[in-house]
């Protein structure tokens, strides 16, 4: 994916929500730009050992289907998802041994996926998959996975300034 803009300053709601969901998606894979498989796996936080960048886009691939598939459109888990099985609280971030390109594409499709699965729902569609209280509308599903994603897209700016100095949210170039 690459970096998607900003959505239009009058953009309806819509476009404003699923825009900066996109716009945030897309810094994802730019910040993992050139990593090699030890820095993508490597654990810079002594105090969080599953954050890695591999871990983060891991985890962020499955928040999209999580929240998207078995909640939004309410799809049966399968046992498919990484937590169903192990009992693991952070399973789907156990990914030492998944090449991060093959985490990035996975993110990619997930995230094509989710905005799929919306195209036809009103903001206020509500969750068909909760069962965990009062269902959420679309727009807060939204909302969410929209700070969801800016937080986790923080921490692998940090993680990555870490590794090897690069910060910001300009376009990293590839290292060969």
């Amino acid at each position: 994916m690459t970096e998607v803009p900003r959505p239009a300053l009058t953009a309806p709601e819509r476009d404003q929500l699923i825009g900066w969901l996109d716009h945030q998606r897309s810094f994802v894979r730019m910040k993992c730009t050139g990593l090699s498989e030890e820095d993508a796996h490597r654990n810079v936080v002594p105090t969080s050992p599953l954050m890695t960048p591999a871990g983060l886009v891991a985890h962020l691939r499955w928040n999209e289907y999580s929240w998207f598939q078995l909640s939004v459109l309410g799809v049966p888990d399968t046992g498919q998802t990484p937590w169903t099985e192990g009992g693991h609280p952070d399973a789907e971030m156990l990914v030492d041994d998944v090449p991060i390109a093959q985490l990035l594409d996975e993110y990619d499709a997930e995230c094509a996926r989710s905005n799929e699965a919306i195209a036809n729902l009103s903001l206020d569609a509500l969750e068909q998959g909760t069962g965990n209280g009062e269902p959420a509308s679309l727009r807060y599903v939204l909302c969410h996975l929209i700070e969801e994603t800016a937080r986790h897209v923080g921490h692998l700016d940090i993680i990555r300034e870490l590794i090897d100095g690069r910060t910001g949210y300009t376009k990293l170039e590839e290292t060969a």
